[in-house]
């Protein structure tokens, strides 16, 4: 279909041409004329089939025709920006387009000012929990990736958004966008919408088992692969690469993904061009630029870019995952070792996509083999639009026996149909506290009547789970958290906070406790740190066997935490273990001990660096607001603390490191040249500050300006800012 065959403003047919669309895909085809007509929709197609754009067009076509906004909700921030930046082309239309992704305990006044706003579903949520005036002008609501309603984790909050949205403002549209899911019927049927379900793509997707140089595919052919390797891996990756195709490689570990990357290296490097190789030196020249610590990580994956493959897995930081997609995306990178995150997050399709590992490890029950849904996610990922002519996802098998099981379990399988998770204790407590805070519930009949809105009840004998509700109630009521006047249910102030603050109940419990036990200027910050570390939302380290030195700490410390620790002989020792190592990493950053000593330290990546301090800082927020309620003489301490793990400094550092781009590193090698604050800035000659190390004549013009000195101090004699040694 063509798009000026659509009853759509030319206004939107202009912005698709300009980026040279002037033609649908088949289900898209199919699905925008019901989109175009205000209906609800579950549209459940392959990864590279055009989702986002028929929600697109729906967003555009409704809030040009009928004033209000919309909201486009993702499950992560990657995501956010990508969307973000895909719907700004549709600004020049007179619509204003905006994200946020950030802070939970906000009301983000500003998205008022947007027509469509791109979020987070955590950032949606707390936006219904802060009243947000403007909800009920949402004319479209688009949830993408809906069946991670199936995770545990994020399906909760995915549910309860939509199903607030039906009841709050039943004439908004919902779109829910997903890769093929088996039961897609059952959420058209609770979304009252129209399912369009395809398996259809712009680049055709061929699966395929190797065995013996040899891929059985689904298409009935049998196909040797050429090359030198011989093993099946370093082949099929050889095969691609001499062929100009890109490729990634799925396995199961993020220790899979460096050492895999790097016995890769040799066989992509070999068929490299000049060109190639220039091209990715540039490439590291402008990450090394972005990166304030070199690690040993960063330096791992250097050696790696430099002969044409990367690594990728959630212990990146976000600078380092961004610069190994961009790479792959300008085609320079030839091939990425990925963990299986990638296949849910951003757009980066290969040629080709090999799946080494159909196994996972559960520490329940040992290696299980992974879902179809998990498998069929990474196969779409195969097949670039206008570079093939197809995309192949292979599965590599040990023996005859496998070929044959990896064949019909998951080549020809269907996928597992999608549950919701909301039955489980720690959504209940979150989503039924924040329902009866923000009014949306007041009564033990609208608990049970937003219970039978949800997809679980579309799914479920809602009764099933009614034991389950009153105790959480319960829960709620006997620990302050609501009470129940004249049979209404009223969330008190704690419930209140602790709702908006978009923290487990059990978080709250625990900050609350903690700050009820006096404590003064003496108290370490190791024991606030602790604290946060020992509640239910940071997720805390493992112990490994040679971590004997945290139980040295813990012996060190035993008199400065603010919670019991539990008997030597008790199961809660080890979890009180793990909850302290977390919080020495935490310690050790605002120590400013340098990032490679903790990545080697604790066994961790930069990325897990950066989701442990931000989770703790979000915490200790959380931690100040209840000092505020329950001890006001910790809230200053709170404080510094606070800003301490946002930069990762001790706290002579603080004045320095509020000075825009200047982080940790460049804050103390300015502090070591005897400017200790700001005010010592004050004067000091642009060139003076240049010759710092780290900071360079850019940096320093950028401190003078936000010092409102961009022309001053020039004349002055330099000898006067040597440091006297």
């Amino acid at each position: 279909m063509k798009l000026n065959e659509l009853p759509i403003d030319e206004g939107i047919i202009d912005v698709l041409r300009e980026h040279e669309i002037s033609e649908l895909y088949p289900p898209q085809a199919k699905a925008l004329p019901h989109v175009l007509n205000g209906k609800n929709m579950v549209l459940s197609i392959p990864t590279a089939s055009g989702k986002s754009l028929v929600a697109y067009i729906a967003i555009v076509h409704r809030l040009i025709n009928e004033p209000g906004k919309a909201l486009y909700v993702v499950p992560l921030k990657a995501l956010a920006r990508e969307k973000y930046e895909e719907l700004k082309l549709f600004e020049k239309l007179g619509l204003k387009v905006g994200i946020s992704t950030g802070d939970l305990d906000d009301s983000d006044p500003r998205l008022s000012r947007y027509d469509i706003i791109v979020c987070t579903s955590e950032k949606a949520d707390s936006l219904l929990r802060h009243g947000v005036t403007w909800v009920d002008k949402v004319r479209v609501l688009v949830i993408d990736e809906v069946h991670l309603i199936n995770d545990p984790s994020r399906g909760p909050t995915l549910e309860v958004i939509i199903s607030r949205f039906k009841a709050l403002n039943p004439k908004t549209q919902i779109i829910a966008l997903s890769a093929t899911i088996k039961n897609a019927t059952d959420l058209s049927i609770w979304l009252d919408g129209k399912l369009i379900q395809s398996d259809w793509r712009p680049v055709p997707l061929r699966e395929g088992v190797y065995f013996k140089h040899k891929v059985k595919y689904d298409d009935g052919k049998t196909v040797k692969i050429e090359g030198s390797e011989k093993k099946p891996l370093g082949r099929l990756v050889e095969n691609s690469v001499m062929n100009s195709g890109q490729v990634l490689v799925f396995v199961n570990t993020r220790r899979s993904t460096v050492s895999v990357a790097n016995n890769l290296a040799s066989t992509i490097e070999k068929n490299l061009s000049n060109k190639d190789k220039e091209n990715l030196e540039k490439l590291l020249t402008s990450m090394k630029k972005e990166l304030s610590e070199l690690t040993s990580v960063d330096k791992k994956l250097f050696l790696c870019i430099k002969k044409g493959v990367a690594f990728h897995n959630a212990g990146l930081s976000s600078i380092q995952r961004r610069i190994v997609e961009q790479g792959f995306k300008k085609r320079l990178i030839k091939c990425i070792v990925v963990t299986p995150t990638l296949a849910a997050g951003v757009n980066i399709p290969a040629q080709r996509v090999i799946i080494r590992d159909l196994w996972r490890y559960d520490t329940n029950f040992g290696m299980r083999p992974i879902p179809i849904l998990e498998y069929k996610q990474q196969a779409g990922r195969a097949g670039r639009p206008r570079y093939d002519k197809h995309g192949e996802a292979i599965a590599i098998a040990k023996n005859e026996e496998q070929k044959e099981q990896i064949f019909d379990n998951y080549v020809l399988g269907d996928t597992e149909p999608i549950f919701s998770k909301l039955g489980s204790q720690t959504a209940l407590r979150m989503h039924l506290l924040s329902a009866i805070a923000t009014n949306f519930v007041d009564s033990e009949e609208g608990v049970y009547k937003f219970i039978d809105s949800t997809f679980y009840a579309h799914q479920s004998d809602t009764s099933a789970l009614r034991d389950d509700i009153d105790a959480t109630i319960e829960f709620l009521l006997e620990n302050g958290f609501i009470e129940c006047i004249n049979d209404k249910y009223l969330s008190t102030l704690l419930g209140n906070r602790t709702s908006s603050l978009y923290i487990d109940p059990l978080s709250a419990l625990q900050l609350k406790k903690a700050l009820e036990k006096s404590c003064s200027k003496e108290t370490p910050s190791l024991s606030f740190i602790h604290v946060v570390c020992s509640t239910p939302d940071v997720r805390s380290l493992y112990l490994r066997k040679g971590d004997f030195w945290v139980e040295e700490k813990a012996e060190q410390h035993a008199g400065d935490f603010l919670l019991e620790m539990p008997a030597l002989s008790s199961e809660e020792y080890e979890w009180f273990l793990s909850d302290l190592k977390t919080a020495l990493l935490i310690e050790d950053w605002i120590d400013e001990i340098p990032e490679d000593g903790i990545v080697s330290k604790y066994n961790v990546g930069p990325g897990d660096i950066h989701n442990i301090v931000e989770m703790a800082g979000w915490l200790l927020h959380a931690a100040r607001e209840f000092a505020r309620m329950y001890n006001f003489e910790c809230v200053s301490d709170i404080s510094d603390i606070m800003l301490r793990v946002q930069y990762g400094c001790k706290k002579e550092l603080l004045n320095l490191v509020s000075l825009k781009g200047i982080g940790r590193i460049r804050a103390r090698a300015i502090f070591n040249e005897g400017f200790k604050t700001i005010g010592d800035l004050r004067g000091v000659p642009i060139k003076r500050i240049a010759e710092i190390k780290t900071i360079g004549e850019e940096i320093a013009k950028s401190i003078k300006k936000q010092i409102g000195e961009s022309d001053k101090g020039e004349d002055r004699d330099l000898s006067e800012f040597v440091v006297k040694k």
